[in-house]
């Protein structure tokens, strides 16, 4: 394998699968299998979940939610996640830890890094949920943090694109992808790959990103192996 610890970047709408909103448990069970198996072979892997498809705090705009409000709300969205994910790892017999920015002793335990390191070099999946427990940073800044905490190699951003286009391939046809990137093309191009708080972190500490397609099957472990899967952005 080309990497030894890696943390993959998931967002909440990934889980809905062809739902509208909540969790597609069959979804779940695909990725569940897939991260296993790379992990069977002894990769070290966190994970961060966005809360999307349930509440995006950043979206409560209509005065009758204040923004911090919101976003305490949106990390308890991706500690729902988070829980669906950790039974669905279990239910291939892939063990797991759960840790929360945010003190919740009866679910998860508190986010301690030393504990975490060795959670994942026992080979224990960590999942990181509630965000950075603060309000205002998205669950893109709270991936880039908890990758550099752990001295992660990449971060894996499994989305429902191949990578990174010149604009929204989903609406523009004409869209064309790149395969690599520097940190000061993506600024240049103005490009969408994270909030800019979450971008700058993995600049300024030289931490790789990989934008790749989550939902085609194999395409986790064939990034893990290396192979030129999706787009590559670094120093």
């Amino acid at each position: 394998m080309k990497y030894k610890r890696v943390l993959l970047k998931l967002s909440g709408e990934a889980l809905m699968g062809e739902k509208d909103f909540g969790i597609d448990h069959s979804r779940l069970h695909i990725y569940a299998k897939e991260i296993k198996s790379i992990v069977d072979q002894g990769l070290e892997m966190a994970i961060v979940i966005g809360g999307g498809n349930i509440f995006r705090g950043v979206q409560s705009d209509n005065n009758t939610i204040d923004r911090v409000q919101g976003d305490y709300m949106g990390m308890l969205s991706t500690m729902i996640n988070s829980m669906a994910l950790q039974s669905a790892l279990e239910g291939v017999g892939l063990y797991s830890r759960l840790m929360s920015a945010i003190k919740m002793e009866q679910i998860a335990e508190p986010f301690i890094r030393r504990r975490a390191v060795r959670h994942l070099e026992k080979g224990r999946v960590v999942i990181f949920g509630a965000g950075t427990g603060n309000p205002y940073f998205t669950t893109d800044t709270a991936a880039s943090l908890r990758a550099i905490e752990i001295d992660a190699d990449i971060i894996l951003k499994g989305t429902r694109v191949d990578g990174i286009y010149t604009a929204d391939p989903e609406k523009d046809n004409s869209a064309i992808k790149y395969d690599t990137l520097s940190f000061a093309d993506v600024i240049s191009k103005g490009l969408n790959v994270m909030d800019m708080t979450a971008f700058t972190l993995c600049q300024e500490n030289n931490l790789p990103i990989i934008v790749f397609d989550m939902n085609k099957p194999g395409n986790l472990t064939k990034v893990i192996l290396g192979e030129e899967i999706g787009t590559l952005v670094k120093v």
